[in-house]
């Protein structure tokens, strides 16, 4: 999936789009995703201006969204102002390099299960083959401002 499908998909926009291309995904089951990380980005201005270090909760983020992918392609939904996924619930993260200008984030996400409109995960951003973060995470299907 290129970045227009992604945005078909995802409510977010930049700054906050934390996906670049879906390169795999097998519906009910996983999905890898890739963030390219640039000097560019907004919050490398304050985090750090000195050694810049893609802050750890945007690559959590970054997860739900490949996550999020996952779930509305899954549940052959197309989410629209009706419905949006939210955060639930965050387990088990672990940090274990920092994330920096130049370097390709590889999501890689997997559903544990599906119940009643909540999803749980369990994944893990990766650097050229070094784990980066790994995390379990849970999010919500719910209705967005009109209720339906």
């Amino acid at each position: 999936m290129d970045i227009l499908e992604i945005k078909n998909y995802l409510p977010h926009r930049y700054p906050f789009l934390l996906i670049d291309r879906v390169v795999e995904m097998e519906l009910g089951k996983r999905v890898i995703a890739i963030k390219n990380v640039t000097i560019n980005e907004e919050f490398f201005n304050g985090h750090f201006p000195h050694m810049p270090v893609m802050p750890g909760v945007l690559i959590l983020e970054g997860m739900a969204q490949a996550a999020a992918m996952l779930s509305f392609k899954t549940a052959a939904v197309t989410p629209d102002s009706d419905s949006q996924l939210l955060f639930a619930g965050i387990d088990n993260a672990r940090f274990k390099r920092p994330v920096v200008p130049g370097d390709q984030l590889r999501y890689e996400m997997f559903i544990e299960r599906n119940m009643r409109g909540i999803w749980k995960y369990k994944g893990t951003a990766s650097v050229d083959g070094e784990l980066a973060v790994e995390a379990e995470l849970m999010c919500a299907i719910r209705p967005g401002k009109s209720g339906k």
